[in-house]
Order: structure tokens, then C-alpha cells, then sequence
């Protein structure tokens, strides 16, 4: 499959996002040119006056992590995405890959929706960057820590990366914790769900396209558990972004910016509830349970036998503690600084393996601006 065939997703299902087709299609989400803001665009935003200090860093440290998401996202698009229909008397579903397939175990839009999560994403880090332009601020850039090798597996655009996705320890407490009555910012801890410790979520090589099939599901169980170890990254991914934005919107003074930064973490939280759907049909029948043939790992049905915390089926935030006194509430969490905050984020992404090769300078360059977004103080 040739690289301009995988983006952009289905035309008429996306048209509102085709405004990013462009950047996507040039591979990744590109720092805005100053070209793209009019004069009078400039004017405006010299008379709106400029941001202070704090929002400033809280906007760009939002465009460094959605630069960050919209290159792993890519990832995931040129090799589990959907492309261009093929005309409309072929079914499109006959011409996936082996890892499109395992995809579409999960859900049958899958691919569509790893398609639409991207555009969205670069469409985050684009406009991020060109607002703080409008406002007279900085833009993020990370192009000089695209240096990390990818994917050599058919589909990949073999270009250098961000983020490695090959060598993950997926952080799957998260599951646990959209099922539990209790909160993180009170003290609440939970367990994993399924230990994934330096596993692949992305076909390596088109060596990882083959393995043993398997009579429950269509594919192979080496792609379907790759697939699987995805579904629970796609989970940790957003459920953090959804957090991320809502403990840095309490720090927000200009009232526009504070309508991006919920407008975005709206967003996130959308892809959210998808994904935690799409991991847990990974855990349950038709899919599981199942053991890769090649790495051993293993995928339990997590119906059988049924524990609440970590049942398939719940895909909403069970209602928890808010505060000690006041009715349990279903929200996200955690929402503070210490579990949500930038650093916090920081610390979690590069836990995860997401970072493993990159340099010091850009460890450097992340927390500064994780350290400089949590300490903005809303003004009065």
C-alpha cells in the first residue's frame, strides 16, 4: 500500500476535519508558518492583547503533547488506519492488512476510527500552534528530535519519529480505574489490568504479519495480540489526555483560551470512551482468550471468571468520590497536578517506553515546559 493511499479516512465520514488532510499527508503536524496568519489576523491579535506568562506555557506545553500524540497517532494510521476507498462495488474490508484485520477484530471501524483519531490530533498540535502565534507567542517545534527509526513493516512511510512504539510497558491501571468507585486525587492506587512490559504495539517488520491462525477469530494470533497490546496504548493515550486538559484548564485566565482548552479536552475525552470499548473486546469472546504463539503472551477473557473492575462492558466513568461529605460523581480523573498535571504526564509518557532512544536535550526540553505549564496560576 502506498503511502498517499492511507490518508486521508473515508471522505464522507471525515469532511469536517479535511482542513488537515494536507499536513497529515506530509507527514506529520508541522510548527504553522507566520504565512498562514493575515495581517489583519496579526492586528487583531496585537489589539486582543497579549497572553500572560502562564497561559502561554500552558498552550505550548499542550502543542508539544499533541505534537508528541499526532506522531505516535501517524504511526498507528499508516499501518492500522483506513485509506482511500477502493471504488464502491469492492468491499474495502477485502483489501486490509494482516494488523487492519486484528484491528478490525476489536471493532469493525477500527481502522476508520485510528484514521479519524489522527487527523484529529494533528488537527490539536495545528491549531495549538498557529493560536499562539496569533497571540504573539512562540510555537512549539520538535522536528529536531525526529530521530528515533520506525516501523520497516509494509505501510510504513519510513520516516524518522518521535516516538517509538515498539518497546512499550502499556500502563493499563487505567482500565481498572474508570471501574472503581474510588478517586487517584484521594489517595486511591489500582492494579493492572494485564501486564504489557516491552511489547510491540505496531507490526515491527512484515515478519510480525505472520503467526499461527486461529480458529476464533479471522488473522493470526502474533497480529491480534500486536493489535491488542494497541487497544490498551489507544486507552492510556486519551484517558491521559482527557485528564491533562482538565487539571491545566483550572490554571487558565483568558477566557478563549480556557474555551480551547475544554473545546480539546472534550475531544480527548470522545476518543476515550471509544477506546476503552475497543480494548476491552480485546478480553472478551470472540477474541479472547488467546496466547500468542510467538511471544506468549496472553490475553485472558475477562468475563470468565467476571470481576467488576475490570468487566469489558463498562465503558463509562463508575461514579466515585469527589470530596469527602458530597455524593459519589461519575468524572474524569485524576484532576490535580500530582497525578494530571504536565510533569505528571511527562513522567507517565516516558514511563511507558514512548521515549526510549530519545536524547537528553529532549527530556530537557519537555520538562521545562511541563514544569513552567504547571506552575501558571489563574489571575484574576
Amino acid at each position: 500500500m502506498k503511502k498517499e493511499e492511507l490518508l486521508p479516512s473515508i471522505d464522507r465520514s471525515v469532511d469536517r476535519r479535511a482542513f488537515v488532510k494536507g499536513s497529515l499527508l506530509a507527514g506529520g503536524a508541522a510548527v504553522v508558518g507566520a504565512g498562514l496568519l493575515s495581517n489583519a489576523t496579526l492586528a487583531r491579535a496585537q489589539e486582543s492583547g497579549s497572553l500572560n506568562a502562564g497561559d502561554v506555557a500552558i498552550l505550548r506545553f499542550l502543542a508539544a503533547a499533541e505534537l508528541i500524540e499526532s506522531d505516535l497517532w501517524i504511526q498507528y494510521a499508516e499501518l492500522g488506519g483506513i485509506g482511500k476507498l477502493p471504488p464502491i462495488e469492492v468491499d474495502p474490508k477485502e483489501h486490509l492488512n494482516p494488523y487492519q484485520i486484528a484491528l478490525s477484530n476489536l471493532d469493525s471501524d477500527g481502522p476508520q476510527y485510528i484514521a479519524s483519531n489522527t487527523l484529529d490530533e494533528v488537527s490539536h498540535a495545528t491549531f495549538l500552534n498557529a493560536y499562539l502565534q496569533f497571540r504573539g507567542a512562540e510555537p512549539v517545534d520538535l522536528t529536531q528530535f525526529e530521530t528515533l527509526k520506525g516501523s520497516s513493516a509494509n505501510g510504513s512511510s519510513g520516516k524518522l519519529r518521535l516516538t517509538n512504539l515498539m518497546k512499550l510497558n502499556v500502563d493499563t491501571s487505567w482500565f481498572v480505574r474508570y471501574r472503581s468507585a474510588t478517586n487517584p486525587d484521594l489517595g486511591a492506587t489500582f492494579p493492572q489490568a494485564l501486564t504489557l512490559n516491552g511489547v510491540t504495539a505496531i507490526p515491527r517488520t512484515d515478519d510480525d504479519y505472520n503467526g499461527e491462525p486461529n480458529k476464533n477469530f479471522k488473522g493470526n494470533d502474533h497480529i491480534q495480540a500486536i493489535a491488542n497490546v494497541a487497544a490498551f496504548h489507544f486507552g492510556q493515550i486519551v484517558q491521559g489526555g482527557s485528564s491533562l486538559y482538565a487539571a491545566l484548564s483550572q490554571k487558565v485566565t483568558d477566557p478563549e483560551v480556557l474555551e480551547i482548552t475544554l473545546g480539546i479536552g472534550g475531544d480527548e475525552i470522545a476518543h476515550f470512551l471509544e477506546w476503552v470499548d475497543f480494548a476491552g473486546n480485546g478480553v472478551q469472546p470472540s477474541v479472547a482468550p488467546f496466547t500468542d504463539s510467538r511471544s506468549g503472551l496472553t490475553f485472558p477473557n475477562f468475563f470468565s471468571p467476571l470481576n467488576k473492575l475490570i468487566q469489558p462492558s463498562l465503558i463509562f466513568p463508575v461514579p466515585c468520590k469527589f470530596r469527602e461529605n458530597l455524593p459519589k460523581v461519575s468524572i474524569i480523573r485524576p484532576l490535580t497536578d500530582k497525578f494530571a498535571g504536565a510533569v505528571a504526564a511527562v513522567k507517565s509518557l516516558t514511563a511507558s517506553g514512548l521515549f526510549i532512544g530519545q536524547t537528553q536535550q529532549f527530556f530537557n526540553t519537555l520538562q521545562e515546559m511541563a514544569m513552567a505549564a504547571d506552575a501558571a496560576v489563574r489571575s484574576a
